[in-house]
């Protein structure tokens, strides 16, 4: 072996466990989740952040066409929030918490997403003293919403 491939093969495998370590959310198995925002909205990149925070790789997608990714991926008009995203097959529209969206992953339920229509102060990106209590809603492609959690603020609550 010549000493400049003995090298890179040295410098190779050095630098894979450091990679390895720069990446804590993809080394813990949990799948991207790509968000489309527009390109001036600041709470969506906090939004990111907090999904960021929980483990989970995110690619941010600056559009200035949310809304018709939003009908691509069968998120009902009347759930809209700012940002929309998309998960393991799943929608995610809004501000949704990490908790929830765990959660989706873990039961796999027959939905086509999750959301949280508007923006709720203190919901995640939303960051208030004031927050409110909010649903998160499962959604169907046949038009078929239900409460999926609550929470206040970024706090789960029972109801």
């Amino acid at each position: 072996m010549s000493p400049l491939s003995r090298r890179r093969l040295l410098l190779l495998g050095a630098a894979l466990p450091l990679a390895a370590a720069l990446r804590p959310a993809a080394a813990a198995g949990r799948p991207l989740v790509t968000v489309w925002k527009d390109p001036w909205c600041g709470c969506c990149t906090a939004w990111a952040g907090h999904l960021e925070a929980a483990g989970f790789p995110v690619r941010l997608v600056e559009s200035s066409d949310v809304a018709g990714q939003r009908a691509l991926l069968g998120v009902p008009a009347e759930l809209a929030g700012c940002h929309t995203g998309e998960v393991a097959g799943y929608a995610v529209e809004g501000h949704v918490p990490a908790e929830a969206v765990e959660q989706l992953l873990a039961e796999r339920p027959a939905v086509a997403g999750l959301a949280v229509p508007g923006m709720p102060m203190g919901s995640p990106g939303m960051p208030s003293d004031q927050p409110q209590t909010y649903d998160v809603l499962a959604f169907d492609r046949a038009g078929g919403v239900e409460r999926f959690m609550r929470f206040r603020g970024p706090e789960r609550i029972a109801g």
